[in-house]
């Protein structure tokens, strides 16, 4: 299959362009469940992305790996962290909004009837 007909295969080239226009430095780039959260970046570059990423819009996976790479730049999600995520997506607030409906969504889809 080629890169651009692999949906992860695409998400991990978005994932670079990004780190590139962001100047984050990458060292690898996993694709996998994760049970509590979307994604993380540790200090060494290494950046991993829950794989039901990639079943959603663009712009959430673009918010996610934005989120991600910018810990490069500020390791916390203080002023500078969002003045970085608006000047790169603008009202990011309202892409953080829609993740959460997703994760909901998500958790009350998974849950068990009693």
């Amino acid at each position: 299959m080629s890169a651009t007909t692999c949906p992860k295969m695409k998400f991990k080239q978005r994932v670079g362009d990004w780190a590139e226009k962001l100047g984050a430095d990458v060292t690898s780039v996993s694709v996998r469940p994760m049970s509590n959260k979307w994604a993380s970046y540790s200090t060494t570059g290494r950046l991993t992305f829950d794989a039901s990423l990639l079943t959603l819009r663009k712009e959430l996976q673009d918010y996610v790996i934005v989120h991600e790479l910018l810990h490069a730049h500020a390791p916390n999600h203080g002023k500078l962290w969002k003045s970085l995520m608006r000047a790169h997506l603008g009202e990011y607030e309202r892409l953080e909004a829609g993740l959460r409906r997703v994760a909901s969504r998500a958790r009350l889809a998974s849950a068990k009837p009693r």
